[in-house]
């Protein structure tokens, strides 16, 4: 009788796992995961895992401190949308007229 050894696991980025979460995602969604796993060189898990797990974190600590954080894109956007406010229509006119009880 002649005893097989498991196969080696192969290591993870992400450390002891112990709980499951699944995520579906369309076909599109599926291909660009892959590639950039494959860029990365991990498995879509790891690199869901990595890339999730630490915008999740970055959302959680901007939450508790209630800071916003920008990108340097993000906030010329930002900066540019201030400096020229849209136009209002006639209708929001209107309603501004009416709101500060105008007719």
């Amino acid at each position: 009788m002649t005893t097989q050894a498991a196969p080696p696991r192969r290591a993870s980025i992400a450390g002891n796992k112990t709980a499951n979460l699944m995520v579906r995602v369309d076909p599109s969604s599926k291909q660009v995961i892959a590639r950039a796993a494959r860029i990365r060189g991990v498995s879509a898990s790891d690199y869901v895992r990595t890339v999730v797990v630490a915008q999740a974190r970055r959302e959680v600590d901007e939450a508790r401190t209630r800071t916003i954080v920008l990108t340097p894109e993000e906030q010329l956007a930002f900066w540019q949308a201030l400096e020229q406010p849209a136009s209002l229509t006639p209708r929001q006119r209107e309603l501004g007229r009416l709101m500060r009880g105008g007719r």
